[in-house]
């Protein structure tokens, strides 16, 4: 997969609240939101929250979101919403990235136009208007 610097991050928990109410669904290895938005490849990822060992975050990895593999890559152990990389401990939220596919835009925004809606224009404002309507 291509990575670009365009991808969201999303929660497991919120993927699996979105799976549960019926709102995405996953497709080839993407996931699709409903009815008709964007489309994202997903791949693993984890969001480091804090150090919580006290030793100080040397890492620098506290409020970012990084790739599993590259933490793994790194050393890092990652059990539940915890991970140890040397001696520094981090609680953390597993989820995944999603980098945006194809033209769900293009497609969204002509659905969106057919409604009378204003036009969109990435699959950042479309998702933030799909979460909107209260999910």
């Amino acid at each position: 997969m291509q990575r670009s610097e365009n991808r969201l991050f999303f929660p497991q928990s919120t993927l699996d609240d979105w799976i549960v109410a019926g709102s995405v669904e996953f497709e080839d290895g993407e996931l699709v939101i409903l009815p008709e938005g964007p489309r994202f490849k997903l791949t693993e990822a984890v969001r480091v929250l804090q150090e919580v060992s006290g030793i100080g975050d040397v890492h620098e990895l506290s409020g970012r979101a990084k790739d599993r593999a590259e933490l793994e890559g790194l050393g890092a152990e990652l059990v539940e919403s915890s991970m140890l990389l040397g001696d520094t401990a981090y609680d953390t939220v597993p989820g995944w990235f999603g980098f945006p596919v194809g033209s769900g835009v293009g497609a969204m925004a002509d659905s969106q136009k057919r409604k009378g809606e204003a036009e969109l224009e990435t699959d950042e404002e479309l998702l933030l208007k799909f979460l909107a309507k209260g999910l």
